[in-house]
């Protein structure tokens, strides 16, 4: 769901910024341990792809995920002061803490994932196949309403089920990007206008 967050404010971003401008400005981001977020990419996608081949990283891997998170986590207390980034420790925490207290995956909702999901996801979801990150909410689910509970359909154009946290998330993400995109449109409109002045 990050991914939405992202391509929406890189859209939105350069219809308002202008084209260059927009781009300008993404080329100058600074983010303190930004290198660090494309390698808990990696890690994740690492795991994924050993995670049922290799046994003790299937065991584990709910933890390690928990890992990844707390990191992040770090990464972005480190840039609270950038517009945004607290919406997004916000929903990222909201999902952290849902996967801590169950076990170390993401509950999702049967319901939600019959809606709007295939019928071969929900089936594995209730047998438990690949459930190193998510696993079927039930009733001995802690904080369900924090867990992938919200279906998304068409018109929308990806289906899938999200979490509260993954909604925040991307709010802060959408902030962010926006704040950065118009930062030069808003400094050349100062400059413009005190030019003017004199």
């Amino acid at each position: 769901m990050v991914y939405d967050g992202i391509v929406i404010g890189l859209i939105i971003g350069l219809l308002r910024a202008g084209w260059h401008p927009g781009l300008v400005a993404l080329s100058q981001i600074r983010i303190r341990g930004g290198w660090i977020f494309p390698a808990l990419l990696a890690v994740q996608l690492l795991i994924f792809s050993i995670q049922d081949r290799v046994s003790f990283i299937g065991q584990y891997s709910g933890w390690m995920f928990m890992a990844v998170y707390i990191v992040g986590l770090y990464v972005l207390w480190l840039n609270r002061a950038e517009k945004g980034i607290w919406i997004i420790f916000i929903g990222v925490a909201m999902n952290f803490l849902v996967m801590l207290v169950n076990g170390g995956r993401m509950p999702v909702s049967l319901e939600a994932a019959s809606a709007v999901l295939d019928p071969v996801y929900t089936q594995m979801l209730k047998d438990g196949v690949g459930a190193a990150k998510h696993y079927a909410l039930d009733d001995s689910t802690r904080l369900s309403f924090l867990g992938d509970i919200i279906p998304i359909a068409p018109p929308y154009p990806r289906t899938q089920v999200i979490s509260i946290g993954d909604v925040v998330m991307n709010i802060g993400i959408f902030l962010y990007l926006q704040s950065v995109m118009l930062k030069n449109k808003t400094r050349a409109s100062f400059v413009e206008s005190k030019s003017h002045k004199s």
